[in-house]
């Protein structure tokens, strides 16, 4: 194993998804890929937009790589190999991200079936379902 692709999703799991991701990273002598897929609401009100002269994209951009940036801080030198951040349906990006990168093992943090997710299900689910390659669904307390 030579890459692990970590979805975080900035919940309060994230730090325990991490810390799984780089155990398994340490054991197999990998590299991590801290990852986050990020979106703009359909419904987002029109002044939200008109409120800067940044772009709605770039700020979430900068946004969570400054949050990746911070919660991947404590990773040891030369474990981790990249942060990604792109505009992207959660499941499908990591899909995406992970045959790019070309790595070996997605690993994601389990949220459970709330609200539409019974229906729709979980990002965590689609993943499993879709990934071409080996998933590890972290579960966490909360």
């Amino acid at each position: 194993m030579k890459r692990i692709l970590v979805a975080l999703d900035g919940s309060p799991r994230a730090p325990h998804v991490l810390a799984a991701a780089l155990r398994l990273a340490e054991l197999t002598d990998s590299q991590l890929i801290a990852y986050r897929a990020i979106g703009v609401a359909p419904d987002m009100p029109r002044e939200v937009l008109d409120a800067t002269d940044a772009r709605l994209e770039d700020i979430l951009r900068r946004n969570a790589h400054t949050e990746l940036q911070r919660l991947t801080a404590e990773v040891p030198p030369g474990r981790l190999d990249k942060i990604a951040v792109e505009l992207a349906t959660p499941w499908d990006g990591i899909c995406g991200a992970a045959r790019r990168y070309d790595v070996d093992l997605i690993v994601i943090g389990s949220h459970g079936y709330q609200g539409l997710d019974r229906i729709l299900g979980t990002n965590a689910g689609k993943v499993a379902n879709h990934a071409d390659r080996n998933v590890l669904i972290v579960r966490t307390p909360l």
